[in-house]
């Protein structure tokens, strides 16, 4: 594999899923941080070098720059065992994949960049009359993986894929965010799963 490099703001669980996934899979990661508070990802020299739409994470790989954490993270698994070899399961995998981003990123993770980097007394107009509607979904994501994980313990098959560390990146910070997880004891123990890996890593790592 060609090297790897990833540019990143490290507190962005977007950009821990990635790493995350690498510590899994034993493969090392140069970083590069970026204050994104002090629009780092928007300068001429990100937009033309990194990544054109002006975001954080972007994979790069050798010469290549891959943007958007699960791609990223996809193309880190890919053959491994993170990714199911069904092609039903791997499907799912990805439906999950593509639920993180839909309807649990923009809402448990929105909220948490709110409330520990803006300050909800510091949010527009819009972004204060959104307020009520990210909460409720953000509380209706919460509630279907905590149904999902019932009757078992993992999302897709029976140890952990790409779905799960997607969707851990940012629901085990969920309170940051304002969200309680003491109703969810599936997911709370989904977490204490995931954590309790041998391979891995904290968000602060």
């Amino acid at each position: 594999m060609a090297a790897l490099v990833l540019h990143e703001y490290a507190a962005s669980g977007n950009c821990y899923k990635i790493r995350l996934t690498a510590a899994h899979l034993g493969l090392p990661l140069e970083r590069r941080e970026y204050d994104i508070m002090q629009g780092e990802t928007r300068t001429p020299e990100f937009l033309a070098q990194v990544n054109a739409n002006g975001r954080i994470p972007t994979l790069q790989v050798g010469e290549d720059f891959l943007p958007e954490s699960n791609a990223a993270c996809f193309y880190l698994a890919d053959g491994s065992d993170l990714i199911p070899h069904d092609r039903f399961e791997r499907a799912d995998m990805l439906r999950w994949l593509f639920w993180e981003q839909y309807n649990h990123e923009p809402n448990v993770a929105t909220l948490r960049f709110w409330a520990k980097w803006v300050g909800f007394d510091q949010l527009s107009a819009v972004q204060q009359a959104n307020l009520p509607g990210k909460q409720a979904a953000g509380e209706a994501a919460l509630a279907l993986m905590d149904e999902h994980l019932e009757a078992r313990d993992w999302f897709v098959i029976d140890r952990l894929t790409l779905a799960d560390i997607a969707l851990y990146a940012y629901t085990h910070v969920a309170e940051d965010g304002g969200f309680s997880l003491q109703p969810y004891p599936n997911v709370r123990a989904w977490i204490d799963r995931v954590a309790a890996h041998p391979r891995h890593i904290p968000i602060t790592a």
